[in-house]
């Protein structure tokens, strides 16, 4: 389960990162020929070597980060058309799969710790 967890968080990271990029560069950008905007994949970089490495702090803290992402899907797909509204669905499941995975990965890994009595 750890394993699945590890991977669903790290594929779903780099997709995100990769979606951020095509998107706002070649698929559908604000102007043509891309747009500054693709430098929202640039806080995507911070947590990537610390989910690629199993860092379970890591793991805490980027899943607030992605709720950015999720937060900028859900206005873009709902305030948009065609071609971004997919490209923003696609953000929304991606930040959902990281945020899930990354939750669950997080809680499995803690250490026990005693009750307190």
């Amino acid at each position: 389960m750890q394993r699945a967890l590890y991977l669903s968080a790290c594929l779903s990271l780099l997709a995100l990162l990769f979606l951020c990029l095509a998107w706002e560069l070649w698929l559908a950008p604000l102007r043509p020929g891309g747009s500054w905007l693709a430098l929202k994949a640039l806080p995507l970089l911070f947590p990537l070597m610390g989910i690629l490495h199993g860092r379970r702090y890591t793991y805490q803290w980027a899943s607030m980060l992605i709720l950015a992402y999720f937060a900028e899907g859900v206005v873009r797909a709902f305030g948009e058309g065609g071609r971004p509204a997919a490209l923003a669905s696609t953000e929304i499941l991606l930040a959902l799969v990281f945020f899930v995975s990354a939750i669950l990965y997080a809680r499995l890994t803690r250490q026990s710790q005693p009750r307190p009595q």
